[in-house]
């Protein structure tokens, strides 16, 4: 047996021993991998663009057969290293943010676990009924992005001061939100922000980022020893959106954000109407 085949071997063991010990035991075949891995490439490419990637991933990992509750943790694992990514990659318009991050990263912590509590809490049948209005909710947050950031844009003009407890007030109902399902939080965080705190966008934007990682890794090392996570699936999911999302930042000028979102809002739309048929 070569040396390759005994690496592959490895891994494969001891994915199906972390399926075994603390996560969610399903076997998938070879061509649900690579949908699912095809999902996560366009899901980080499309996040990288314009947002949304959640509303192309999570709809795939239920189509394979994947537990609503269990998809839904498993694809707020996989995203980590995509929302880390981002959280990086904006690092030097954190600067000067040190006492509102010191504020409202813990409230965001927080509300990601109660997000992670809940959902556990919830059960399969219930989370299930409240999936095509959470995709449904998730679609419209996307679809107001635009006309979110140009009101944030005109408002940048005006300024205005307002104390950062009502910033980490109005964050954790987000928080909790992006711990229980995720898609959109990011233009919900953005949103809250943007209402009451005086800066200028790139900055808010950055903030944002932080706040998004800090609610996102917070639910999944939550979930880590939930028995929900289909750990197969979260390892090549998070290959696919890094690959997705480097994809994403060379096609950044050659297409449109705006007709890209369109197109999302679109897919939203269709996948919620599917799920209230169901």
């Amino acid at each position: 047996m070569g040396k390759a085949k005994e690496v592959e071997l490895f891994l494969w063991f001891f994915i199906l021993f972390l399926s075994i010990k603390n996560g969610c035991l399903i076997f998938m075949s070879g061509f649900e991998f690579i949908l699912i891995g095809l999902a996560a490439v366009a899901g980080g490419a499309v996040n990288a663009l314009a947002g949304g990637g959640t509303l192309i991933t999570f709809p795939m990992l239920t189509a394979v057969g994947i537990p609503a509750v269990a998809a839904n943790i498993t694809n707020t694992v996989a995203l980590c290293p995509g929302y880390l990514g981002a959280t990086v990659a904006q690092m030097k318009d954190l600067r000067g943010q040190g006492k509102r991050l010191w504020l409202l990263l813990p409230s965001s912590v927080l509300g990601g676990i109660a997000g992670g509590i809940f959902l556990l809490k919830t059960g399969e049948q219930a989370f299930r009924s409240l999936v095509p209005f959470l995709i449904l909710f998730a679609t419209l947050l996307i679809a107001v992005q635009d006309s979110l950031r140009s009101w944030l844009t005109r408002r940048s003009d005006k300024r205005e001061t307002r104390s950062n407890i009502w910033t980490m007030l109005l964050v954790i109902p987000a928080a909790i939100y992006g711990g229980y399902f995720g898609a959109g939080v990011s233009v919900m965080v953005l949103a809250v922000l943007g209402l009451v705190l005086d800066d200028s966008l790139t900055r808010l934007n950055a903030l944002k980022q932080a706040i998004a990682f800090s609610i996102n890794i917070a639910a999944s090392s939550f979930f880590l020893f939930s028995g929900q996570i289909v750990w197969s699936a979260a390892a090549v999911m998070a290959i696919g959106a890094l690959a997705g999302g480097a994809l994403g930042g060379r096609l950044a000028g050659r297409i449109r954000a705006v007709v890209l979102r369109q197109v999302i809002v679109a897919i939203g739309i269709i996948v919620s109407l599917i799920y209230f048929m169901r």
